[in-house]
């Protein structure tokens, strides 16, 4: 048959991380946590720092930001992959696919400008300190974080926008657990280099230039730390910075690994379980990396448990 005359997708079926019934029920579990933790981690930061006044500084006001964008971030995905492990028919409407992708990029790519920012906060916090009240003002900060759901909105938009606009006819099944541009591009009856460009160039907008910004940042933090005559201070600070750096490493690397290279017409495997570590793992992770771990978190924490319990 012509392509022509083939009508346009109107769903997609999605085969999921596996197709093996008993991996699916042990998986589901796994996500289950994960998902789980994702929520509780997330939502603690962000209702322990909108009520310890403590907590109210730009270095939380950003992590805060951080937080509730993991927590939508997870949850456009996760609760999907969760409901299709025990589902017979695993398809998802074009206009959910759709959405799926447009607010999917939105909070990845303001999760990507947030990273950055909060690594420029501690730059200006360990490097400067003396101007850091002057640098890192309340109009400073809320500019710095409206930049961050902007960018990752601008970017949303011209990705889905082009990706969107190919032709899908005939080919629905995609081998993954949710939608995002690098899948459905396997499947569009025209040609995708113009695309493909559109993706890699935003992609060297809110990856590679945030990851850079963070490279420098951490670097030039490290050099300073390295000056401090007290050890437990540099030993305080290199745990901080290695935590975070882990994370960049995870969340970054495997972001760019699936959007930064070219498009090929097969989804392996891999591809597939490295996009869970930007969708699924790094939103469990960053709770505990940034926040958690914190004395300032944990007070407030004790506090609100001795008020409320």
């Amino acid at each position: 048959m012509g392509e022509e005359n083939q009508s346009f997708v109107t769903e997609f079926v999605l085969l999921g991380l596996s197709q093996d019934s008993q991996t699916q029920v042990l998986l589901f579990f796994l996500f289950l946590l994960v998902y789980m933790l994702t929520v509780l981690g997330n939502l603690l930061i962000v209702v322990l720092i909108h009520i310890d006044s403590k907590l109210h500084t730009p270095m939380y006001f950003f992590l805060r930001n951080l937080s509730f964008a993991d927590l939508c971030f997870s949850t456009t995905t996760v609760p999907q992959l969760l409901f299709h492990f025990m589902a017979k028919r695993k398809t998802i409407s074009f206009a959910g696919c759709s959405t799926q992708i447009f607010v999917f990029l939105l909070l990845g790519g303001t999760e990507c400008a947030l990273l950055a920012v909060m690594s420029y906060d501690r730059y200006v916090a360990v490097c400067k300190p003396l101007h850091y009240s002057i640098i890192m003002t309340q109009q400073v900060c809320l500019q710095l974080a409206l930049g961050s759901w902007v960018s990752g909105a601008f970017v949303s938009l011209i990705d889905t926008s082009f990706t969107l606009s190919l032709p899908y006819r005939g080919k629905n099944v995609i081998n993954h657990f949710f939608c995002e541009p690098p899948t459905l591009l396997k499947l569009a009856s025209a040609d995708t280099y113009k695309t493909e460009m559109t993706i890699f160039a935003m992609g060297i907008a809110i990856l590679l230039a945030p990851v850079s910004l963070i490279l420098v940042s951490y670097w030039n933090i490290i050099s300073t730390v390295i000056r401090m005559q007290s050890g437990e201070g540099r030993l305080k600070v290199f745990s901080t910075c290695g935590s975070h750096l882990i994370v960049v490493i995870l969340f970054y690397g495997s972001a760019i690994f699936t959007y930064m290279r070219p498009n090929t017409k097969v989804m392996n495997e891999r591809d597939k379980f490295i996009s869970v570590f930007y969708s699924a793992i790094t939103p469990m992770l960053n709770p505990l990396i940034y926040s958690l771990r914190n004395k300032d978190v944990k007070g407030a924490l004790k506090k609100m448990i001795s008020r409320y319990f």
